[in-house]
């Protein structure tokens, strides 16, 4: 089973009450006292009796005949991007291996393989298990991981595997959990390689599968699971669905609901939440305003129609007026700006967070990670929500993702694809007028936010100087609006959320 299946992971500060590891190693215990001869190997929290280092340690039980019989403890502990396992955890001195059935087995934990010369990350140990282990003459290598998912990682990992099994030189199996954890997705995508590093099978992506192998056949061809390999945008569809299913599931909700605004934003995000939730599962609400285009609305109800959710209108003309003739006074003198288009955003919110109290439905922010990015969206308007599904997917891979959704028929109408993206906060207003080409904007994007790269980096590469001062000005601007963002779907090398912690007030300009 993966790291940690008793508990979960990541535990995080879970691990600081007073009864969750007792619990933990309970639950193991009931867990081991089902087992028989055929073993069973698990991670779960150990507690760190030695009175030095800190308090647990990340392991792995190895259990038969109704008992825990030895277990392993982790020590690689990763402490960047989303992993902060050296908060909590102390790291083994070196990797084990046991002896089973007259084999030779290493046991390693994630992390602890995470040392092939092409891994960046390596250099931040202090020793190799895997060179560690590959003087063992071991007959099998086990890793049980907890392996977040991102677009482009299950060749990587895979090549991971591959150099571990070829440095030890025998067959190796990768147990990589399954679900939804707050913003992480765990894709599973297990697999076994024989001694040289081949593939001998891979398990499904995205789902739970079970499959017995034998490590020591080498002519037997691969056995793959159909969902083992797809291509890139199946991937990112079915990682966005596991992980709005098991968010909204875990967190006690059924129903969903979300603003329908006739845009690619929302229809994306309507159509993953129909195919996570079902479409009876799904309220889509339309909040046109005095200057919403009539082609929005109309595309908006064809959107709810193609997917067969539940579809109301619910106008916010009186109510943005309302709020014009209660701010009228204090604003006298003052020429009307982007506040007054802002209270078309924060009524829509307004709205929405109502129904979403009154029929208890999670309600889904539809933004994307290109316009989070530079504040391109309204804090406590169209950011109001429990979860922001596709916040760490870039402009330009929503429209890709639209395109792939419609694959066999039009569920997201062709007109919400091809028209130009608005906010329609103001007559013909569009993306554009604010913003560059969106092509430009999330490869900037991509160079500064994921790889921190700095403005002159970033203008040699090719990009007018202006454009990269502007965009780099606003994605520091509006640090403090992503702080209070729902909580968002990771799917990239680097997401706005956990793993990314730049201060609000930092004044520094690379």
């Amino acid at each position: 089973f993966p790291e940690l299946a008793v508990c979960g992971y990541p535990p995080r500060d879970l691990l600081g009450k007073s009864r969750f590891v007792p619990d933990n190693e309970a639950s193991l215990q009931e867990i081991a006292a089902q087992t028989g001869e055929p073993p069973l190997l698990v991670g779960f929290v150990e507690q760190n009796n030695s009175g030095q280092g800190r308090d647990f340690y990340n392991a792995a039980a190895w259990c038969a005949h109704g008992e825990v019989q030895r277990t392993f403890r982790k020590c690689l502990l990763p402490a960047y991007d989303v992993f902060d396992e050296e908060r909590h955890f102390h790291g083994a001195d070196n990797p084990q291996f046991m002896e089973y059935g007259g084999k030779r087995i290493g046991i390693t934990i994630c992390e602890d393989i995470w040392t092939a010369p092409f891994v960046d990350t390596r250099q931040r140990y202090r020793f190799d298990p895997v060179e560690v282990l590959s003087g063992a003459d071991l007959d099998l290598l086990l890793n049980l991981s907890a392996s977040p998912w991102q677009f482009g990682k299950n060749d990587f990992r895979q090549d991971l595997v591959s150099s571990a099994a070829s440095r030890c030189r025998c067959p190796m199996v990768f147990c990589n959990a399954i679900g939804g954890n707050d913003e992480l997705i765990f894709d599973g995508h297990s697999i076994a390689v024989n001694a040289e590093g081949k593939l001998i099978a891979g398990l499904a992506g995205f789902r739970e599968e079970s499959l017995v192998i034998d490590i020591q056949s080498d002519s037997r061809q691969e056995i793959l699971s159909p969902s083992f390999r797809q291509e890139p945008m199946a991937d990112i569809h079915d990682a966005l669905l596991l992980g709005l299913r098991d968010y909204a599931h875990k967190s006690g909700f059924h129903k969903a609901l979300l603003g329908l605004s006739g845009g690619i934003d929302s229809a994306v995000t309507a159509a993953l939440a129909a195919d996570a939730l079902g479409k009876e599962n799904v309220i889509g609400i339309s909040l046109p305003s005095a200057i919403s285009s009539s082609h929005s609305r109309d595309d908006a109800a064809a959107l709810a129609a193609n997917l067969g959710i539940e579809y109301h209108t619910l106008g916010i003309s009186e109510l943005v007026s309302a709020a014009d003739k209660t701010l009228k006074p204090l604003f006298e003198g003052r020429s009307e700006d982007v506040t007054e288009e802002n209270v078309q955003a924060r009524s829509r919110g307004l709205l929405l967070m109502a129904v979403s109290n009154k029929f208890g439905a999670l309600l889904l922010s539809t933004g994307n990670k290109s316009e989070l990015a530079v504040g391109y969206c309204t804090l406590y308007g169209d950011m109001c929500g429990g979860l922001a599904v596709i916040s760490d997917l870039p402009k330009v891979k929503v429209y890709q993702l639209a395109r792939w959704i419609n694959r066999h028929r039009e569920i997201i109408p062709a007109n919400t694809i091809d028209k130009a993206p608005s906010a329609e906060l103001r007559p013909d207003q569009k993306d554009e007028d604010s913003l560059p080409p969106y092509e430009v904007l999330d490869a900037i994007l991509a160079l500064y936010v994921e790889e921190g790269k700095s403005s002159s980096e970033i203008i040699e590469a090719g990009f007018a100087p202006e454009i990269v001062h502007d965009i780099i000005r606003k994605v520091d601007l509006n640090e403090y609006k992503r702080k209070q963002a729902a909580p968002g779907l990771k799917i990239t090398p680097l997401a706005f959320g956990v793993g990314r912690r730049i201060p609000i007030v930092q004044k520094y300009v690379g």
